[in-house]
């Protein structure tokens, strides 16, 4: 049987294929795919929404300050004029005191009309929602990096799955396109009466094997694809092609900083703080309005002997001063609660600190341990190789068995398939490091 090293010769035709791929569909690299996830992400944009949102209510709560005016005006008929008792002794100082009469005052047609004006001169309430709205802003920044940071993680992950897709994909395809040569000698040599039946079975079964796994992974590597064009944006029906060479370097230690989940812990707590001042305040602390009214209030008469409709302006200005003395203990409740909800904060501090201690350790450990196996398989594929032509050379000298050259095949690719998943993993276990020790920032 006359066998070649034909996994060197796949590789080629394996390389003649991707670059006729390339030619056809543009190769998006894992920054440019980050990048259209900036742009038309639909997370980004509600985030980028809620920002907008954010420095609307910070407006608002600062419009309060500006002077309200208000026009007002009422029309009144009344069908019985009021009453008011006069004492007698008013208009008759001889009469009794103590003794009263009815009188009706006015006249049916009222109208009044005036502008009013209210500004406020100090009021906790809006001072504490201005501090409140600005922190609250502040929060509404951080939340919009956590989402930048879980799309940059999200992108990055599904394109690491997608490269070792691909390339399962040009393995199982070197792979099989050995085992369909190794059918066709061994066909051959049964023909010839030099190979059992059996042995064509087994060989026919691999290549079955092969072709399914084939499937399978394509099935897979579509399906991530998808995932990577939803997260990023654009439509499914776009072709899309990966960068397939795998960006893989020793990394040097990471500065560890502040992350976004830390910072985001401490602006809700100072937004606590300024909720609790805010109610504090309003407990002790009275309001001062700047108020002014002008205006003209007319009275009209239709009966006898004359009709008359006369108009009278009429305006003031002043301050008014608001101390609450007493609102059912309702402001005490809800300081109370805000207490509560600041000792929370403070232990959820406390708990991600931790967590996010032993997460760095063990993301160290992941890609310590991922380095190592990179190391080793890097020499099992040599190996591997090795053997796999030492075994095809004997197999044609019949000093081997086909049963030897399965075996040194499956071993071979047992040992790329280790490699690529252990490249992923490290390149994985990187990026969480990264993310946990608030350097992700660094590298958009």
């Amino acid at each position: 049987m006359k066998l070649v090293n034909i996994h060197k010769l796949s590789f080629i035709l394996l390389l003649i294929m991707i670059g006729f791929q390339s030619a056809k569909a543009q190769t998006w690299t894992l920054q440019q795919c980050i990048d259209t996830a900036q742009i038309h992400n639909k997370n980004l944009q509600m985030s980028r929404n809620n920002m907008a949102i954010g420095e609307q209510r910070e407006k608002e709560a600062k419009a309060n300050l500006i002077p309200k005016v208000t026009a007002n005006a009422d029309y009144k008929y009344f069908t019985n004029l009021p009453y008011q008792l006069l004492p007698l002794n008013a208009l008759n100082p001889s009469a009794p005191e103590g003794e009263f009469r009815a009188a009706q005052f006015g006249v049916p047609h009222n109208i009044n009309a005036n502008l009013q004006l209210t500004m406020p001169l100090y009021n906790p309430q809006v001072y504490g929602a201005i501090q409140t709205t600005k922190i609250a802003s502040e929060l509404t920044d951080l939340q919009y990096q956590k989402t930048e940071e879980q799309i940059y993680f999200e992108i990055s992950n599904l394109y690491y799955n997608a490269q070792i897709l691909h390339h399962q994909l040009a393995f199982i395809d070197s792979n099989l396109i050995n085992a369909e040569r190794l059918l066709n000698n061994m066909q051959l040599l049964n023909e010839q009466l030099l190979a059992k039946g059996t042995d064509v079975s087994k060989v026919k079964l691999q290549v079955s094997q092969l072709t399914t796994q084939k499937e399978t992974i394509k099935s897979k590597y579509e399906q991530v694809l998808n995932a990577l064009k939803f997260a990023m944006g654009i439509s499914i029906e776009q072709n899309l092609q990966i960068e397939p060479n795998i960006q893989y370097q020793n990394t040097n230690e990471y500065t560890t900083s502040s992350t976004l989940d830390i910072r985001i812990i401490k602006t809700q707590n100072r937004l606590l703080l300024s909720e609790l001042n805010t109610l504090n305040k309003l407990r002790y602390l009275p309001s001062l309005n700047l108020v002014g009214m002008y205006g003209t209030t007319g009275f009209g008469y239709n009966g006898q002997p004359a009709s008359f409709l006369d108009f009278y302006p009429i305006g003031f200005a002043g301050v008014q001063l608001s101390y609450p003395l007493f609102n059912g203990t309702v402001t005490l409740r809800k300081i109370s609660q805000k207490t509560l909800e600041l000792r929370n904060n403070e232990i959820q501090f406390g708990i991600l600190t931790e967590q996010n201690n032993m997460q760095v350790e063990n993301a160290k450990l992941q890609r310590e341990v991922a380095k190592k196996t990179v190391e080793t398989t890097t020499e099992q594929i040599k190996l591997a190789q090795t053997i796999y032509e030492q075994t095809v050379l004997q197999q044609k000298q019949g000093t081997a068995s086909l049963t030897d050259v399965l075996l040194a095949d499956n071993a071979l690719r047992e040992a790329q398939q280790t490699y690529l998943s252990a490249v992923i993993d490290y390149l994985k276990a990187d990026l969480e490091l990264k993310k946990l020790t608030g350097n992700i920032s660094i590298i958009k």
